[in-house]
């Protein structure tokens, strides 16, 4: 397993955001997280990503105890992740933002921007992520002025250009038009495989790219793993349905994946 989670509990104060949660995610998995509001998913990204530190259990990643190491020791160990609000550096461009990211994981955070225009291997990885996620076109803009869509790519592919192992995707086609997540998904999915991640774990509302696109999903119920089985276990679930999908938001059974998505077990890598 890449990533591991056994018994961890999160305790604010006297409220449990965490009740003995265990997980495991696996080289070539693509993995969603599914839950109503308050059940514990974004404390869980949290503390699998080393924000929180948790109260009780470990998390282990590549072996490694990765408990409140924080974001950015754990991007250098191979683990990236994107945030459901989008915090991307509203007055830089679209390569400057993929620069960035690129710099951090060459260890040259402490170079000026102006220094690393002439840094080709700064300007060739912004370039390449760029085209991968179909934001050549775009990398003199600035970020303040994409559509919300294109702002939601440039978020992962950011992610992307840390060039991860494993990628945890907060929300990724939140805010966007229903036409808008078909293109993000696919253009995540491919954007992975040519990179070479390994694994992804999400946490996503909209149903349609669940069942589309997980090879597993992790129902979360008031902080405890309610059901984590294949999408066809979960469909079946009437616990789960009931209690965390809602029948009225359960895709139509039989109904086919977005279009190109690739088969189960080869959309990570």
């Amino acid at each position: 397993m890449i990533l591991q989670a056994e018994g961890v509990r999160k305790l604010y104060g006297e409220f449990c955001a965490l009740d003995g949660v265990s997980l495991a995610i696996a080289p070539g998995e693509f993995v969603s997280i599914i839950g109503p509001n308050g059940a514990g998913k974004s404390t869980l990204i949290n503390v699998l990503t080393g924000v929180l530190r948790p109260s009780a259990g470990t998390v282990r990643f590549k072996e490694r105890d990765i408990r409140g190491i924080g974001p950015v020791a754990l991007a250098r160990l191979g683990m990236a992740r994107s945030f459901q609000l989008v915090p991307i550096f509203p007055d830089l461009t679209v390569l400057e933002t993929l620069q960035a990211a690129v710099v951090s994981r060459l260890g040259r955070g402490t170079r000026l921007f102006a220094s690393l225009r002439g840094d080709r291997e700064v300007q060739e990885g912004a370039l390449e992520v760029a085209e991968l996620f179909g934001l050549g076109g775009k990398q003199h803009a600035l970020a303040k002025e994409l559509p919300q869509g294109d702002k939601k790519l440039l978020d992962v592919a950011s992610a992307f250009a840390l060039r991860p192992e494993i990628i945890l995707l907060d929300e990724p086609t939140s805010g966007v038009s229903t036409a808008d997540k078909t293109v993000i998904m696919e253009i995540l999915v491919s954007a992975s495989r040519r990179i070479g991640i390994r694994a992804i774990l999400q946490v996503e509302h909209d149903m349609d790219i669940v069942f589309g696109y997980s090879d597993r999903i992790i129902a979360l119920h008031q902080g405890r793993v309610l059901a984590d089985a294949p999408p066809a276990e979960i469909r079946a679930d009437a616990r789960v349905v009931d209690m965390v999908i809602g029948r009225r938001h359960l895709p139509r059974a039989g109904s086919p994946p977005p279009p190109s998505s690739p088969p189960a077990g080869e959309r990570a890598g």
